[in-house]
């Protein structure tokens, strides 16, 4: 391989970076840590990563063919070397394309395939997930967050009463949707981002990428924001997928729905830490509130019939300020000044520009709402099960919360017109 040429760091990676670069007449993708320190603590390394996707490339799975591992004494971290495929992963251009039918069977198709991969076939080190295990981990995480987020502890209470039994374990992917797969003209071209890989129940897989926020634009499509969950999954079916379980997927869309929130929180224990004080780290953790929307939308249906019909009280006035200017004005003012600077920036720099924007956009909301912070005393309620959605006014309550939140942190989320539309009859 020749030196590299045309280093340069691709966008998005909400946890790993990727850095592509040619050598010769080809294209390659170096995915690494952005410190050794921020492997601590995973399951495994990337050494047991490369290999997985080497045995899902084996087996006819549209994978990146690993190349090298990158060692210790090449100082430049922990990661490894692909060779780039075709496509984009960007789910604003798949879910764009002429034929998202064609794609969603394509990706049911290489989903079964991934479940069909023997243990013999993979590394010695990949975990199997004991459900029990993983909704105690939850529970840990969320105390350790402060345990003061009413939803995610009605979701954690929701878990623990609904623990389905252990099913034979397939091999998962572990983050399988849009934002992880290569797509062009219609057809799939890489499934990337192996890193969360794990023996469990197939329907975690299928589950995690109908979620709500993994949809995009278009949450009227449930499976991966590309068709209906009828056509994905019989879809998986004829390629060789087990049976799916309704019940066994509902369990672990909540699941999900509870991780990713958990996950967002978590991002700005990273920032706080040090181990990387990337900008997104911080707006990743003001996502939580769409999951505890999408999560509330998910376990309402369990309220009795008189909870679900009673009205949602009206959002509170702004306060308008006087005088001085402002938190949320002074935030407003630097966002209006990045917007003038946006076209001297080019590729990761404009994306962290965004990234900073949104930032800006949320401080200024945040103040003008005046958000209050969640009520632990209601959380602890909630995950105790001493109060539930068949409390009088208690979904209401939560309604009320989730929307105002939401409004406040990422207000162009798809899934919050859908339900102002649902709770409140607001078009």
């Amino acid at each position: 391989m020749t030196a590299p040429e045309g280093l340069r760091r691709l966008t998005g990676g909400a946890t790993m970076e990727s850095w592509r670069f040619s050598s010769g007449a080809e294209d390659f993708v170096l995915r690494r840590a952005p410190s050794l320190s921020f492997m601590e603590g995973r399951p495994y390394g990337h050494d047991t990563e490369a290999a997985i996707i080497r045995a899902a490339h084996r087996a006819g799975v549209t994978a990146p063919e690993v190349l090298v591992e990158l060692m210790p004494e090449d100082g430049i971290g922990s990661g490894f070397v692909m060779r780039a495929l075709p496509g984009t992963p960007d789910p604003r251009a798949i879910l764009a394309m002429d034929d998202p039918g064609q794609l969603l069977r394509e990706v049911a198709r290489d989903l079964a395939r991934i479940h069909s991969l023997s243990r013999e076939s993979l590394p010695g080190d990949v975990p199997e997930m004991d459900y029990a295990e993983a909704v105690a981990g939850l529970a840990q995480q969320f105390d350790e967050a402060g345990a003061d987020r009413p939803i995610i502890a009605l979701g954690l209470h929701w878990l623990q009463a609904n623990l389905p039994p252990r099913v034979e374990p397939v091999l998962n992917h572990g983050d399988y949707r849009l934002g992880n797969i290569l797509a062009e003209d219609s057809h799939l071209t890489g499934v990337l981002d192996w890193e969360l890989a794990h023996f469990g129940d197939r329907h975690e897989d299928l589950a995690f990428g109908c979620m709500a926020v993994w949809r995009f634009a278009r949450v009227d499509r449930p499976a991966l924001g590309l068709g209906t969950l009828e056509d994905y999954l019989s879809a998986y079916e004829t390629a060789g997928g087990a049976a799916v379980d309704p019940a066994r997927f509902r369990f672990w869309l909540v699941y999900r729905t509870v991780w990713w929130a958990l996950g967002c929180l978590r991002m700005a224990s990273f920032w706080r830490s040090g181990d990387d004080r990337m900008l997104e780290r911080v707006v990743i953790s003001r996502r939580t509130s769409e999951q505890e929307l999408d999560l509330l939308l998910l376990l309402e249906d369990d309220a009795p019939e008189e909870e679900r019909l009673r009205p949602v009280s009206p959002a509170a006035g702004a306060h308008q300020p006087s005088g001085e200017a402002s938190v949320g004005e002074i935030a407003t003012a630097i966002a209006e000044w990045l917007a003038t600077v946006k076209d001297r920036m080019e590729g990761h720099d404009r994306f962290q520009l965004a990234v900073a924007r949104n930032a800006l956009g949320m401080i200024a909301r945040n103040d003008a709402a005046a958000t209050q912070a969640e009520d632990a005393t209601l959380a602890r309620d909630l995950l105790e099960g001493s109060a539930s959605l068949a409390t009088p006014g208690m979904l209401a309550r939560l309604r009320r919360a989730a929307l105002d939140k939401l409004a406040a942190d990422v207000p162009k989320y798809p899934m919050l017109a859908r339900a102002r539309n649902l709770w409140m009859g607001e078009d």
